[in-house]
C-alpha cells in the first residue's frame, strides 16, 4: 500500500475510531496488511477469513474455546462477508483493547446470541456451558449437570421470566454482578494482554 493510500486510510478509519491515535491506526493498518499476506497474498484485497482470524485470537489473545472464537469472527466482521476487512479490524480491535464497558457488554451479548433473534435461549446457553465445560463424567451426568447450571443461570438473569435473556436482561445482570461479563464463556481479550497493549504506547 503506497504511502498516500495509506494516509487516506488512516484518516478515514480515525473519524469513526476514536480510542486510538492515528499513528496507531496507521500501525493496525500495517499489521493487518502484513497478517493477510502471510495468510493468503490473494486476500490482501478481502481480508482476514475465519481460520486466520482464529488463528490470531488463540496466538495473541489466549483464547482457545473454538465456538467463543467463530462467535467473535461473526462479531467483528459487520458486512457479513465472512473476511474481516481493515475497517472491521481497527474498529473491532478499538472495543477489544479500550471499549467502554458498555461497548464490552455490548459486544459479548452479540457474541452469545447465536441465531440472531436479539435473545440468548436456554439452548444456547445449554451449548456454550457444554462446550466450555471438560467432559470429567459420562455425557448423561454432564448434560443434567449443565441442565442445573442452565436453570440457576435463568433465574438469575432472566428477569422479565419469559424463558430467554434479552439484552435489557443481560445488561441489569452484569451491572449488578461484573463477573458475568463473561458468564458463557471468554470473548474479550485476557486483562493482562489489554495491560501490555497500553503500555506499549
Amino acid at each position: 500500500m503506497d504511502q498516500k493510500a495509506l494516509k487516506k486510510l488512516v484518516e478515514s478509519i480515525s473519524k469513526t475510531v476514536k480510542s486510538f491515535k492515528k499513528s496507531e491506526v496507521e500501525c493496525l493498518i500495517r499489521l493487518f496488511h502484513s497478517l493477510v499476506r502471510r495468510t493468503d497474498e490473494r486476500l490482501d484485497k478481502i481480508g482476514l477469513d475465519r481460520s486466520a482470524f482464529r488463528g490470531i485470537l488463540h496466538s495473541v489473545f489466549g483464547m482457545t474455546d473454538d465456538m467463543l472464537m467463530d462467535r467473535v469472527f461473526f462479531a467483528f466482521d459487520k458486512d457479513g462477508d465472512s473476511h474481516i476487512n481493515v475497517n472491521e479490524w481497527v474498529k473491532g480491535l478499538s472495543l477489544f483493547l479500550r471499549g467502554t464497558f458498555e461497548e464490552k457488554l455490548k459486544f459479548c451479548f452479540e457474541v452469545y446470541y447465536f441465531n440472531g433473534d436479539g435473545y440468548i435461549s436456554r439452548e444456547e446457553i445449554f451449548d456454550m456451558l457444554k462446550n466450555s465445560l471438560h467432559h470429567q463424567s459420562s455425557e448423561e451426568e454432564t448434560d443434567e449437570g449443565i441442565k442445573e447450571l442452565v436453570e440457576i443461570t435463568m433465574r438469575k438473569m432472566d428477569y422479565d421470566n419469559d424463558g430467554k435473556i434479552s439484552f435489557a436482561d443481560f445488561e441489569r445482570a452484569v451491572k449488578e454482578d461484573t463477573l458475568l461479563l463473561e458468564v458463557f464463556g471468554p470473548c474479550l481479550p485476557e486483562a493482562q494482554v489489554v495491560r501490555n497493549a497500553k503500555h506499549q504506547n
